[in-house]
């Protein structure tokens, strides 16, 4: 038997509002689609920690001998932060800051945001498909909207139709839960009022002025693609026009997935997702985070020590032990006090998950192991409660404790359960690494570029510049910058 078999699994559906049996569409498969990164400036920390508790979800699904399919998208074309202009479009705009092609600064923070989720011990998804890959697609569905009543083309854009939408019965809004005119209070019009019918109207497609660089034909002139309509077009492709997962930040219920929605069922006749969920937001010391206040933290920064907000480096497996310590759906504030007790717990862990393996077995057990692991699955599968599994672990973390002082015992069986519990929920659920092996494998490096320097240091000495500089540009090119100073040579990753 399967273990999503003998371990039922409820998920909060955005929805409905209430936690729900899960029951995917077709036995032991899972179509899972996440809404990934625009990749135009370095990805946050509050992107990560959405991008990280789906990646604990995803790791639960396979754990639970799901079949996944799991599809994060890239962003990377049609982004534009006040109205339809060139100046408006956040590619555009960065790329005439860093004085680069759009498709440069794509795949500059592209690499970037790869980098990172490596970093924090992110798994890859199943597919990770481009907006600008699938641009075909995304003129089909206006196309085919249009063809139905429920979008119109005006001066070379293309706009979906709430009003008819409505008259149909379909019900724009049902994901939040409010009518249309209350959505409209909280959000602003991105696309151009002239050209719309009707103010709650979204861009299916926006005409593109002869400035805009990024642009694509289309049966209604140059244009790009609207945000929403990218990732119904992805979504539906890999994972057919019903699925059973769609998640991304809470911020993107409205207007973006309530888009979604009404262009999935217009399209296609059906609710395109069953299970809509939604990670909520990160702060920083209580405050929302902000470049502008300056209560703000890159993750390289905060890995590398180099926030002022924060004491000290933190390894990427203390700060992804932090994130999980709070629910998917709860707000998780980040301070330097959160991180120091979440480095002292997870010390306290790989303790005990390192002293389990040399623990003698008894005879008989004294400890109610089955019951535990039994806890430990009624947490996650009580939609993925991480906090409380958390919870479990120290308990287990208590068990091994007992069992070296010689309080407690376990046969060899129930020791063995106790092991492969601990290392399965830490290491392949919660996804960390452990700190300690990482911290080995950090100090060898920091060893070795130390030798380099020094090396360098004797041919500058030496006046054999060529090499110097080699092995300057050379550590460079992998990511690890030398700092010439008045004390000495540097050095940072």
């Amino acid at each position: 038997m399967a273990l999503h078999e003998q371990h039922p699994l409820k998920i909060y559906n955005s929805l409905s509002a209430e936690k729900e049996l899960f029951t995917p569409i077709h036995k032991g498969s899972i179509g899972m689609y996440v809404c990934g990164p625009t990749v135009y400036s370095k990805v946050h920390l509050g992107n990560v920690r959405t991008f990280m508790s789906f990646d604990m979800i995803y790791r639960y699904l396979q754990h639970l001998n799901y079949t996944v399919r799991y599809v994060r998208n890239i962003t990377d074309a049609g982004h534009l932060t006040d109205d339809g202009s060139a100046e408006n479009d956040r590619f555009v705009k960065q790329s005439r800051l860093e004085k680069l092609e759009p498709m440069e600064v794509v795949q500059k923070y592209t690499v970037y945001f790869h980098s990172i989720l490596e970093k924090f011990n992110l798994l890859p998804p199943t597919i990770e498909p481009t907006a600008t890959g699938h641009i075909i697609e995304q003129i089909e569905l206006a196309q085919k909207l249009i063809e139905l009543g429920l979008a119109y083309e005006s001066q070379g854009s293309v706009y979906f139709d709430v009003a008819a939408y409505n008259q149909k019965g379909l019900n724009y809004g049902e994901l939040n839960n409010r009518n249309v005119d209350e959505l409209l209070a909280n959000t602003r019009d991105l696309d151009g009022q002239n050209e719309k019918k009707n103010p709650q109207d979204f861009a299916l497609w926006k005409n593109a002025s002869p400035a805009h660089i990024m642009r694509w034909n289309s049966p209604w002139g140059a244009g790009f693609p609207g945000w929403h309509l990218e990732c119904t077009a992805m979504s539906t492709k890999y994972l057919g026009d019903h699925f059973d997962i769609h998640g991304g930040g809470m911020d993107l219920k409205f207007p973006h997935h309530e888009c979604e929605i009404a262009q999935g069922k217009g399209c296609n006749g059906v609710s395109p997702v069953n299970y809509w969920m939604h990670a909520n937001m990160l702060t920083l010391n209580g405050l929302r985070m902000s470049k502008s206040s300056g209560n703000y933290v890159l993750p390289h920064e905060l890995i590398e020590g180099t926030s002022s907000l924060f004491e000290k480096a933190f390894h990427p497996s203390i700060i992804r032990f932090c994130f999980m310590q709070a629910h998917y759906r709860s707000v998780l504030d980040l301070s330097n006090e959160a991180l120091l007790a979440s480095e002292k717990g997870f010390s306290r862990l790989m303790e005990a998950v390192k002293l389990a393996h040399e623990l003698p077995a008894s005879a008989n057990s004294t400890l109610p192991i089955s019951t535990w692991i039994a806890q430990c699955y009624e947490a996650m599968n009580d939609d993925f409660n991480t906090p409380i599994l958390i919870a479990h672990l120290f308990e287990g973390a208590k068990f091994v404790n007992l069992v070296n002082d010689g309080k407690e015992q376990l046969t060899s069986a129930d020791l063995s359960l106790l092991q492969n519990t601990l290392t399965t929920f830490i290491y392949e659920v919660l996804g960390v690494e452990n700190e300690s092996l990482a911290s080995n494998a950090s100090e060898k490096l920091d060893g070795t570029v130390s030798l380099l320097i020094q090396m360098r240091n004797e041919a500058r000495a030496a006046k054999n510049f060529a090499l110097s500089d080699q092995i300057r540009d050379q550590l460079l090119h992998i990511g690890i910058q030398l700092k010439d100073g008045k004390d000495g040579t540097t050095f940072s990753y």
